[in-house]
């Protein structure tokens, strides 16, 4: 296996809770509706989707950051374990597909008002 992908990102959380009050919809566009709530059905904090938001960002760069990749084509969830990891489909999928992506590595952190995420793509 080698590395074919890696890919960081960073979002403020204040910054990224201000957009998604300024533009109600944003969310939906972003996320899909499972990503948006916690495992008991309510919804998730705004630091946890700052850092889901990080690793859709993180994940394109590590597919060299094409144009034309869909945001809910991408989708950031837990194992039961605990460890994030992504789901990829249409055009993020055909991508990684083109790119020879077999798996994928994903880190998340929020802390001291900055969420992250780092994405490493592997074939």
């Amino acid at each position: 296996m080698s590395i074919i992908g890696v890919g960081i990102d960073v979002a403020g959380i204040e910054r990224f809770a201000a957009s998604l009050e300024r533009t109600p919809q944003l969310a939906r566009r972003i996320f899909l509706p499972q990503e948006l709530l916690l495992p008991s059905g309510e919804r998730r904090g705004t630091a946890s989707l700052a850092a889901r938001f990080a690793a859709k960002e993180a994940l394109a760069k590590a597919l060299g950051a094409p144009a034309g990749l869909h945001w809910n084509d991408a989708e950031v969830y837990v194992t039961e374990g605990g460890q994030p990891r992504l789901r990829v489909t249409g055009t993020v999928a055909a991508r990684a597909a083109e790119l020879g992506v077999r798996s994928w590595h994903v880190s998340l952190s929020h802390d001291a008002g900055v969420a992250s995420a780092v994405v490493i793509a592997e074939g």
